[in-house]
């Protein structure tokens, strides 16, 4: 970089009178969008964090929450780069020149929001999930999280109580150093917040997980129903909410970069929210219909139907009739309510989700589609406070899409053998072959080739004994749950032959799960549980791949949650990527 640039640099990072054409053009950090124009910027910030809250899910919040103090600091105060554009050191304040030779990877930032919300979003019409129930953890109070509606999250504790302090009580958190929305004052206060509120969403939120869809009606739902029932037979939305509706427009602005980061260790499980789909969800059916015979060797087939549909013009199946001639239905070991969500088409004849798409299109596109069928503009491209005097409508290049997934990290990772290389973008994801790897084809029935983010309930060719991926397969001896796409090393084990640790995933001592070890307060029995788990998350990565440039691919199980001083702790890469990500267009 040129001296020229160099100083035009710091005048725009320290405020000396640069013009905003000469710092939107300094700089270029981590690729372009292809075009010989200026790439968009912004100079705010508004970040959304959707926590996965069902169980299993409290080991990973933990580490995230480590990682609140590191990501405060890379927004506000980020680090100098070299020419070559590799951190070579971190000012002690924002307003800090960088050594000579070296600029700041990105503007400081002094505008932005942050907001957290669940993965749950009740049952989707069934009976399962419902708004209030009993738990054990909460006794004698009530467990209110299966369903989060998509609010903002403002809970202290998953079973009520204090809430963490928000911006005018509007439920997220803000920056504003300058002092004029009289935010939290220090970065540690922010950060520590932003770690209250992820800690607060905790694991006993509906086992339905709902990421992709509870962002969607977040930032996207024109009319986010207020109430959900079956009539007739079919999940019907009723009404509109409207504090949603204000907690949108007062969040999300419309001149903002926009960046919606999942943390999830199970696949998404949106529900489509009309009709029949609702029945996936509902636990006292027994054993849905069973699947055509054709959806065992071809799901894509136009006659892999449930058998409780209309044939139409495909042949009668004989395989869909019991001898009294009832709509033949899986029996307990083939449908167990835990499973719903995998597999669908083949093992159901029926996709009961909400397609990638409907998310891929709402981070690109300018128009989406209500309940009815009409085509609407999109909240993300909209203004949605024509009373605030900000008339600029964001441009798709300010929209990011990230996940912290269930994926080994090995397999996405610069380095295979050392995380603190970083992770890779989608460009280089997609130059490796690593997509193609990570989802196959779902449009032809073409599986990964990476055994490690295949959802099975069997063992997985390919995937080894004592591997340090995710320890190895195990069996699972009553088919009712998925292998494992990594495992990590938990800070404090659990022993799990103390029923009142729950959950607990070594309860029973005959096991072979790369989680468990011998227990030595229960006589060497396996019912220790010394890792955690993710499984894969395919539709997650769908859709970050979906995105692009703008995509960013890490996982769940971090290298290292034992040395805090590295660069590959904890969630510390996951951070580092996003920056390269957003340096360009801050």
């Amino acid at each position: 970089m040129g001296q020229r640039s160099a100083m035009a640099w710091f005048s725009c990072v320290l405020g000396l009178g640069a013009t905003l054409a000469a710092c939107q053009g300094v700089v270029n950090v981590g690729g372009g969008n292809g075009n010989s124009g200026p790439l968009p910027r912004a100079d705010k910030l508004d970040l959304l964090l959707v926590v996965d809250n069902s169980r299993s899910m409290a080991d990973k919040q933990e580490v995230l929450s480590r990682a609140t103090a590191d990501l405060v600091q890379t927004l506000v105060n980020p680090p100098c780069v070299d020419p070559n554009g590799a951190v070579a050191s971190t000012p002690s304040t924002a307003v800090e020149p960088c050594p000579p030779g070296q600029v700041r990877r990105h503007v400081p930032m002094t505008d932005i929001h942050i907001g957290v919300i669940s993965s749950s979003l009740g049952g989707h019409g069934s009976s399962a999930c419902p708004d209030v129930s009993n738990d054990a953890t909460c006794a004698p109070n009530d467990n209110l999280t299966n369903n989060d509606r998509g609010h903002l999250l403002t809970r202290l504790d998953q079973c009520g109580g204090a809430s963490v302090p928000t911006y005018e009580d509007k439920g997220f958190l803000v920056w504003d150093p300058a002092g004029a929305l009289s935010p939290p004052s220090d970065t540690a206060e922010l950060a520590k917040n932003l770690s209250d509120l992820i800690l607060g969403a905790g694991q006993i939120g509906c086992g339905y997980e709902s990421q992709l869809e509870s962002w969607y009606r977040f930032l996207v739902d024109p009319e986010p129903y207020e109430s959900i029932s079956v009539v007739d037979g079919e999940a019907t939305p009723q009404g509109v909410d409207v504090e949603l509706l204000t907690q949108r427009r007062d969040f999300l602005r419309p001149d903002s970069m926009l960046v919606i980061l999942t943390l999830t260790d199970e696949n998404d499980c949106s529900i489509k929210e009309s009709g029949y789909h609702y029945v996936v969800a509902q636990h006292d059916v027994t054993g849905l219909p069973r699947p055509r015979s054709e959806c065992a060797t071809n799901p894509n087939d136009v006659c892999c139907k449930s058998c409780g549909m209309d044939p139409g013009d495909c042949p009668v199946d004989p395989t869909c009739f019991e001898p009294s001639g009832a709509v033949a239905r899986l029996g307990p070991n083939e449908d167990p309510p835990d499973l719903r969500c995998f597999d669908q088409k083949r093992r159901f004849g029926v996709d009961f989700l909400y397609p990638v798409d409907r998310y891929i299109n709402a981070l690109t596109q300018p128009t989406v589609t209500t309940r009815a069928g009409d085509v609407v503009p999109n909240p993300i491209f909209s203004d949605l406070d024509p009373s605030d005097g900000n008339e600029a409508i964001r441009d798709p290049g300010l929209v990011f899409v990230a996940g912290i997934v269930g994926v080994p990290w090995q397999d996405i990772a610069r380095d295979p053998s050392n995380l603190a290389a970083g992770f890779k973008s989608t460009e280089e994801l997609a130059q490796s072959g690593a997509w193609d790897a990570l989802l196959g084809d779902p449009a032809t029935g073409v599986q990964p080739t990476n055994a490690y983010v295949i959802e099975s309930i069997a063992k997985r060719p390919g995937v080894t004994a004592g591997n340090a991926k995710n320890g190895g397969d195990r069996t699972i001896a009553d088919e009712d749950d998925l292998q494992y796409a990594c495992t990590f090393p938990l800070s404090v084990p659990l022993n799990c032959s103390d029923v009142s640790v729950v959950p607990c995933d070594c309860t029973n001592p005959d096991n072979d799960s790369p989680l468990c070890a011998p227990n030595p307060s229960s006589g060497g029995a396996r019912t220790l549980q010394v890792a955690a788990k993710a499984y894969p998350s395919p539709r997650t990565m769908r859709v970050i791949e979906g995105a692009g440039s703008q995509g960013v691919l890490t996982s769940i199980c971090p290298s290292q949650t034992t040395d805090p001083v590295d660069p590959d702790y904890a969630y510390r890469p996951v951070v580092r990527a996003l920056a390269e990500r957003m340096a360009s267009r801050l």
